[in-house]
């Protein structure tokens, strides 16, 4: 345990923090997750409906510096493929 008083304040931001990102990081994964089954259900409109919930919630994951905004832009493009790819069937 730390006897320095920043060192004890440092500990408990970090944790703040990290109980955050682990929501924040929860909740990409399962909207993503939810995209991608929509997508392979094959309905084009409710597909598209779920994949722009996708993007906000990424975006909002890139504001907060849970992820890189490479990370977040590769996902919203891999995404839009496969929903462009259903659209084009």
């Amino acid at each position: 345990m730390a006897n320095i008083k920043s060192a004890m304040k440092r500990i408990r931001t970090s944790e703040k923090r990290r109980v955050r990102n682990a929501a924040v990081r929860s909740t990409v994964r399962s909207s993503v997750k939810s995209a991608r089954a929509a997508i392979e259900g094959g309905q084009a409109d409710q597909a598209r409906e779920t994949l722009l919930h996708t993007i906000q919630v990424l975006d909002k994951a890139v504001t907060k510096g849970v992820i890189h905004k490479n990370t977040a832009a590769r996902k919203k493009s891999r995404l839009t493929r496969q929903l462009n790819a259903l659209a084009s069937r």
